[in-house]
Protein backbone atom coordinates (compact mmCIF):
# COMPACT_ATOMS: atom_id res chain seq x y z
CA UNK A 1 0.00 0.00 0.00
CA UNK A 2 1.38 3.28 -1.10
CA UNK A 3 1.71 6.14 1.42
CA UNK A 4 0.15 9.56 1.10
CA UNK A 5 2.98 10.93 0.24
CA UNK A 6 3.74 9.17 -2.60
CA UNK A 7 0.35 9.28 -3.70
CA UNK A 8 0.65 13.43 -3.33
CA UNK A 9 4.12 13.10 -5.08
CA UNK A 10 2.48 11.31 -8.00
CA UNK A 11 -0.36 13.70 -8.52
CA UNK A 12 2.08 16.49 -8.74
CA UNK A 13 4.48 14.31 -11.17
CA UNK A 14 1.10 14.07 -12.99
CA UNK A 15 0.05 17.37 -12.88
CA UNK A 16 3.50 18.45 -14.18
CA UNK A 17 3.62 16.13 -17.07
CA UNK A 18 0.19 17.49 -18.23
CA UNK A 19 1.22 21.65 -18.24
CA UNK A 20 4.62 20.65 -19.86
CA UNK A 21 2.46 18.54 -22.80
CA UNK A 22 -0.37 22.07 -22.76
CA UNK A 23 2.55 24.30 -22.95
CA UNK A 24 4.47 22.34 -25.68
CA UNK A 25 1.30 22.05 -28.26
CA UNK A 26 2.24 22.92 -31.02
CA UNK A 27 -1.35 24.93 -31.52
CA UNK A 28 -0.63 27.14 -27.70
CA UNK A 29 2.84 27.75 -28.94
CA UNK A 30 1.60 28.72 -32.48
CA UNK A 31 -0.89 31.33 -30.07
CA UNK A 32 1.98 32.20 -27.61
CA UNK A 33 0.27 30.52 -24.90
CA UNK A 34 1.82 29.84 -21.41
CA UNK A 35 0.70 27.99 -18.63
CA UNK A 36 1.13 29.89 -15.03
CA UNK A 37 -0.38 27.60 -12.80
CA UNK A 38 -2.80 24.62 -12.08
CA UNK A 39 -4.60 23.42 -9.26
CA UNK A 40 -7.06 21.03 -8.38
CA UNK A 41 -9.94 21.99 -11.12
CA UNK A 42 -8.48 24.99 -11.53
CA UNK A 43 -5.27 26.75 -14.25
CA UNK A 44 -4.00 30.27 -14.97
CA UNK A 45 -2.96 30.56 -18.97
CA UNK A 46 -1.17 33.44 -20.20
CA UNK A 47 -1.69 34.84 -23.71
CA UNK A 48 0.78 37.80 -24.67
CA UNK A 49 -1.16 38.35 -28.09
CA UNK A 50 1.58 40.50 -30.12
CA UNK A 51 0.31 39.11 -33.28
CA UNK A 52 -3.02 38.15 -32.76
CA UNK A 53 -4.71 41.57 -33.51
CA UNK A 54 -7.76 41.95 -36.06
CA UNK A 55 -5.93 44.59 -38.56
CA UNK A 56 -9.10 46.54 -38.74
CA UNK A 57 -9.92 47.33 -34.98
CA UNK A 58 -6.22 46.68 -33.41
CA UNK A 59 -7.74 44.22 -31.28
CA UNK A 60 -7.26 40.32 -30.38
CA UNK A 61 -9.17 38.13 -32.54
CA UNK A 62 -12.40 36.98 -31.26
CA UNK A 63 -11.34 33.14 -32.33
CA UNK A 64 -7.52 33.47 -30.24
CA UNK A 65 -9.62 34.55 -27.32
CA UNK A 66 -11.77 31.48 -27.70
CA UNK A 67 -8.48 29.45 -27.77
CA UNK A 68 -7.12 30.69 -24.90
CA UNK A 69 -10.42 29.83 -22.72
CA UNK A 70 -10.64 26.49 -24.10
CA UNK A 71 -6.98 25.72 -23.63
CA UNK A 72 -7.72 26.85 -19.92
CA UNK A 73 -10.24 24.59 -19.76
CA UNK A 74 -8.76 21.70 -21.24
CA UNK A 75 -5.93 21.86 -18.79
CA UNK A 76 -8.26 22.29 -15.58
CA UNK A 77 -10.44 19.04 -16.87
CA UNK A 78 -7.32 17.11 -17.68
CA UNK A 79 -4.91 17.64 -14.89
CA UNK A 80 -6.13 15.75 -12.13
CA UNK A 81 -8.74 13.53 -14.03
CA UNK A 82 -7.01 12.54 -17.66
CA UNK A 83 -9.42 11.39 -20.03
CA UNK A 84 -11.93 14.11 -20.23
CA UNK A 85 -12.71 15.76 -23.42
CA UNK A 86 -14.78 18.68 -24.40
CA UNK A 87 -18.42 18.23 -24.87
CA UNK A 88 -19.68 21.66 -25.19
CA UNK A 89 -18.52 25.26 -24.45
CA UNK A 90 -19.42 28.77 -25.14
CA UNK A 91 -18.49 32.16 -24.81
CA UNK A 92 -19.53 35.75 -24.33
CA UNK A 93 -17.65 38.80 -25.29
CA UNK A 94 -17.66 41.43 -23.27
CA UNK A 95 -15.22 43.85 -23.85
CA UNK A 96 -12.02 43.91 -26.59
CA UNK A 97 -8.90 42.62 -25.24
CA UNK A 98 -5.27 44.18 -27.00
CA UNK A 99 -3.45 41.63 -24.73
CA UNK A 100 -1.35 40.24 -22.61
CA UNK A 101 -4.72 38.52 -21.87
CA UNK A 102 -4.98 36.03 -18.93
CA UNK A 103 -7.90 33.05 -18.53
CA UNK A 104 -8.48 31.26 -15.06
CA UNK A 105 -10.42 28.39 -15.32
CA UNK A 106 -11.96 26.50 -12.11
CA UNK A 107 -14.78 23.43 -12.07
CA UNK A 108 -17.85 24.58 -10.97
CA UNK A 109 -19.89 21.19 -10.90
CA UNK A 110 -19.63 17.41 -11.35
CA UNK A 111 -21.81 14.71 -11.67
CA UNK A 112 -19.31 11.84 -11.49
CA UNK A 113 -19.79 11.65 -15.79
CA UNK A 114 -19.70 15.45 -16.17
CA UNK A 115 -17.87 18.60 -15.31
CA UNK A 116 -18.56 22.14 -15.60
CA UNK A 117 -15.94 25.00 -15.73
CA UNK A 118 -16.05 28.21 -15.68
CA UNK A 119 -13.49 30.52 -17.32
CA UNK A 120 -12.74 33.94 -17.15
CA UNK A 121 -10.53 35.89 -19.53
CA UNK A 122 -8.98 39.13 -18.53
CA UNK A 123 -6.90 41.85 -19.91
CA UNK A 124 -4.88 43.75 -16.46
CA UNK A 125 -8.07 43.32 -14.23
CA UNK A 126 -10.35 44.35 -16.92
CA UNK A 127 -13.04 41.43 -17.89
CA UNK A 128 -12.63 40.58 -21.78
CA UNK A 129 -15.01 37.34 -22.06
CA UNK A 130 -16.41 34.36 -19.33
CA UNK A 131 -16.05 30.77 -21.37
CA UNK A 132 -18.70 27.91 -20.20
CA UNK A 133 -17.54 24.38 -20.97
CA UNK A 134 -18.47 20.68 -20.29
CA UNK A 135 -16.71 17.80 -20.32
CA UNK A 136 -16.74 14.35 -20.16
CA UNK A 137 -15.18 11.48 -19.12
CA UNK A 138 -14.42 9.14 -21.73
CA UNK A 139 -11.86 6.43 -21.76
CA UNK A 140 -10.09 6.16 -25.09
CA UNK A 141 -10.17 2.59 -26.31
CA UNK A 142 -7.30 1.38 -27.18
CA UNK A 143 -6.04 0.76 -30.71
CA UNK A 144 -6.27 -3.17 -31.61
CA UNK A 145 -3.88 -4.49 -34.81
CA UNK A 146 -6.30 -5.13 -37.39
CA UNK A 147 -8.37 -2.09 -37.41
CA UNK A 148 -7.67 0.69 -39.60
CA UNK A 149 -5.53 3.28 -38.06
CA UNK A 150 -3.73 0.11 -35.44
CA UNK A 151 -0.93 -0.23 -37.64
CA UNK A 152 1.20 2.66 -36.75
CA UNK A 153 2.53 3.23 -40.24
CA UNK A 154 -1.04 3.33 -42.06
CA UNK A 155 -2.35 6.69 -41.99
CA UNK A 156 -5.83 7.46 -42.38
CA UNK A 157 -7.39 10.39 -43.59
CA UNK A 158 -10.81 11.18 -42.06
CA UNK A 159 -12.99 14.15 -44.33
Amino acid sequence: MRGRDALAREEQERRAATVIEFNLSPYARHLGMIVLSTWPGGARVLMECPTLHNPLYGTVHGGAIFSLADHAFGLAANCDDPGQMALSASITYIAPGRGPLVAVAEQVGDDGTHSFYRVVVKEEGRLVAVFEGTSIRKPVPPIKEGRPGGDPTHSQSVV
